[in-house]
């Protein structure tokens, strides 16, 4: 089986300071569903992986969250694109859980669930926990420019072989090999 795990805010649906609240608020980030769906015609299923601590700081409910991905779902599939799975982790940090990122318990979840080892299954994210969590299971890591992904590059301390690209739909036509364009930086 050909898996991708990618984070969702700021990687597939725009990023917020304050949170992504309501379906209004989830805005894709351009390409991003496409590139999901180049995936799946490339015989990849793609899941997500979301740290969610709104829901423990009570800034929405899982009914609004399961409104949130429905609109991702609705919204991917009028593209062709399917995500087969959301895994997300509903505690703040203070909870000190397994399943928050940069902690593996999810992708533990992702492992089990779809019966196989993580080592070499992209993870693409736009923050270190993202990153951190996915190389730890195995994952390889890609880090893109959007959401917190500039910030992220900005200040370091990325996996080794950390490869950079200025979205999803790079890393994907990269990941692909349609086009190789060069990753904009290689962390050593």
């Amino acid at each position: 089986m050909k898996l991708v795990i990618l984070d969702r805010d700021g990687v597939i649906n725009h990023d917020s300071p304050d949170f992504i609240k309501s379906p209004a608020e989830w805005m894709p980030v351009p390409g991003s569903l496409e590139a999901i769906a180049r995936l799946n015609q490339a015989g990849y299923r793609v899941v997500v992986a979301s740290n969610q601590s709104g829901i423990a700081r009570e800034l929405f409910d899982m009914t609004v969250l399961n409104a949130i991905h429905q609109k991702m779902h609705n919204l991917a599939q009028q593209v062709g694109a399917d995500i087969d799975a959301v895994f997300f982790c509903p505690h703040a940090a203070v909870d000190n859980c397994d399943c928050r990122k940069p902690k593996p318990g999810m992708f533990t979840e992702i492992s089990q669930r779809y019966k196989i080892s993580l080592k070499g299954v992209p993870v693409v994210g736009d923050s270190l926990r993202d990153l951190q969590a996915g190389y730890v299971s195995g994952c390889v890591p890609y880090l893109v420019l959007t959401g917190k992904g500039e910030k992220t590059q900005a200040t370091g301390g990325l996996p080794p072989g950390t490869m950079v690209f200025p979205d999803l739909a790079a890393m994907v036509t990269h990941l692909l090999k349609t086009s190789t364009p060069p990753a904009l930086h290689v962390v050593s």
